[in-house]
């Protein structure tokens, strides 16, 4: 039999009321009291290493902190995120390497239907976010369920990120669009 937990990282309907579920939340919110109650930065990264689901070896996170799991963050080398860093995780998210989230940036996996009978019956359900290598959020982004964003992306600040992206560009606005594409320091001057 499919679990609550197995549907909802699965991005099925769910049951966020689930006994497994409220558990995880209840072990999730002492983690983050933990968290971000240490002034020690050595003692913080030790305890995320310990608590996400994966991380690589460097990793540094300001308080405050902000998941609903903390089990669906999956982070690679080099990441650093800025003060009040919101990861809501009910589907996977996935950030590659060398990271860099702005104060007060904001990763939500979450959606609810829009039928308000359905709604309100309590069924919740999810998409994943991921995200490539060398990514850069400026403050205040927001980023949507079911966001992909490729390798060396940069989102200005203050977006809100609705829809997947590829590599090399920089987003920014309210819906994220493309403000230019970036080109690698060593790629010739074309010719024309």
């Amino acid at each position: 039999m499919v679990t609550e937990k197995e549907k909802m990282i699965a991005g099925e309907f769910y049951i966020a009321a689930d006994a497994e579920l409220r558990e995880m939340r209840s072990f999730a919110r002492l983690q983050m009291k933990q968290f971000n109650a240490e002034l020690d930065g050595q003692v913080r990264s030790e305890q995320l290493k310990s608590w996400l689901g994966t991380t690589g070896k460097r990793i540094y996170m300001e308080p405050n902190f902000y998941c609903d799991y903390g089990s669906n963050i999956h982070v690679g080398e080099d990441f650093y995120a800025n003060f009040n860093c919101t990861m809501l995780d009910v589907c996977p998210i996935t950030i590659g390497k060398n990271a860099m989230l702005g104060p007060n940036v904001q990763l939500l996996t979450p959606l609810h239907p829009l039928d308000p009978i359905e709604r309100n019956s309590g069924v919740e359900y999810g998409a994943p976010i991921t995200i490539g290598d060398n990514f850069w959020a400026g403050g205040g982004v927001t980023i949507l369920p079911g966001v992909t964003l490729g390798n060396n992306v940069v989102v200005g600040a203050g977006s809100v990120v609705t829809k997947s992206f590829g590599d090399n560009v920089v987003l920014a606005g309210n819906p994220a669009k493309i403000l230019k594409e970036i080109r690698s320091k060593n790629e010739p001057l074309s010719s024309h």
